[in-house]
């Protein structure tokens, strides 16, 4: 009788792709809910009597959820490998989005939105854990960029979906009740993804330091929240999309679909660049940020659509380095807490400044440029720290 042997390293690699590209699909559907959804927020917010501020400090609020409690779940995660349970758990608040059809004042909306970032956070550092593990076998940079192209897929057809229930008359209220039927499908490929990879740790194992060093991680950090604090929300974007009559609604989720579109092709160029250059692809982001507030808060269409545009980049450039640069950096038995860590400093400085350009909004776009100007040079200091660090060598980790 002949012994089983161990999967060849060619099969260990195919097999790691299928796992990223199920993943992926995964992820697209959860995309189609949560990022249709997020294409009108700030406008479904006005509708329900909401303000600028009110909207602003929503986002804020959900992005600091959504990244913040990444720091218990990703702790959760490594201590007891129950990855794709945490999976599954993060995914089942999906549902909280199609409640919105049913939502009759901001409060309660703004309680949903924070819900399904609360899933997101639960989700996310056990899922990226699985895809860095599979990502190994692949090429880091290339791995992260199709499975984040692949669920900005989803990001592109979700705010489609409500842009054709506001353009045929049935509201916002039916958009996203529609989106009940994606999360159906997203379980039926969760399954096929655990049963694919039931143990994903044989995808890498670790030599490295099961620690995480202050000296590699603070200034990496430093650079990543006041990177974010200078990124724009969409939601507040897309208030004064609706405020200043540049878009007509079923408008606007076309415009974030564009953006999306932008992110799954940036996506895709920077994981492969990361795989080349390594973390000298961070160095783009404050770069972008500055471009973002003088166009999207711009006072034509044709300026709002190619700011948008950017800020879809801005998206895709953000994730996929991060993750990319967090994972080569980490031993696997502290990846999911080195992502919680990681996304709860991200989500602080996309709260920050969330909320600070929702109040400054009121006064006016000239304040919100400036203050993303001093974050952005603050976050270009934090770059050089960053890269001395580590002897400014091309690749370098953070």
């Amino acid at each position: 009788m002949q012994e089983d042997r161990p999967p060849s390293s060619a099969a260990r690699r195919q097999n790691a792709f299928r796992l990223i590209l199920i993943l992926g699909v995964v992820s697209l559907l959860g995309d189609i809910v949560s990022n249709g959804a997020r294409s009108v927020t700030g406008p479904y917010l006005l509708t329900l009597g909401g303000s600028a501020a009110i909207v602003g400090l929503v986002a804020g609020i959900g992005e600091f959820t959504g990244y913040g409690l990444r720091v218990l779940t990703g702790l959760y995660a490594d201590q007891t490998r129950h990855y794709w349970r945490t999976v599954y758990i993060g995914y089942g608040l999906l549902i909280a989005i199609p409640f919105l059809a049913v939502a009759a004042t901001w409060e309660a909306a703004a309680l949903l939105i924070v819900t399904e970032r609360v899933g997101k956070a639960i989700r996310a550092p056990a899922r990226d854990t699985i895809i860095s593990l599979a990502s190994f076998r692949v090429g880091r940079g290339w791995g992260v960029g199709v499975h984040k192209a692949l669920d900005q897929v989803g990001a592109i057809i979700g705010p489609l979906v409500l842009s054709a229930a506001v353009l045929w008359g049935a509201g916002y209220e039916a958009g996203f009740a529609m989106l009940a039927l994606p999360i159906a499908f997203l379980f039926v490929f969760l399954f096929i993804g655990k049963e694919t990879a039931p143990t994903p740790a044989v995808f890498e194992k670790s030599e490295m330091d099961r620690s995480i060093e202050p000296r590699r991680f603070v200034p990496f950090a430093t650079f990543l929240f006041l990177s974010m604090a200078g990124f724009a929300s969409f939601p507040l974007i897309s208030y004064h999309m609706k405020v200043q009559g540049l878009l007509t609604d079923p408008q606007i989720p076309l415009v974030y679909a564009l953006a999306m579109t932008a992110s799954t092709a940036v996506a895709l160029v920077v994981g492969w660049t990361y795989d080349r250059v390594g973390t000298q692809a961070l160095l783009f982001i404050p770069c972008v940020n500055l471009a973002i507030p003088v166009l999207a808060f711009g006072g034509s269409a044709t300026l709002v659509i190619l700011g948008t545009a950017i800020w879809g980049a801005g998206v895709g450039l953000h994730e996929t380095v991060m993750r990319a640069a967090l994972a080569d950096r980490t031993a696997t038995d502290v990846r999911g807490q080195a992502f919680g860590f990681i996304y709860a400093v991200y989500g602080a400085g996309w709260f920050l400044g969330s909320t600070v350009m929702g109040v400054l909004y009121e006064v006016s776009v000239g304040h919100i440029i400036g203050f993303v100007v001093i974050v952005e040079i603050l976050a270009g200091m934090a770059y050089l720290w960053m890269r001395r660090g580590v002897g400014g060598r091309a690749g370098d980790p953070p």
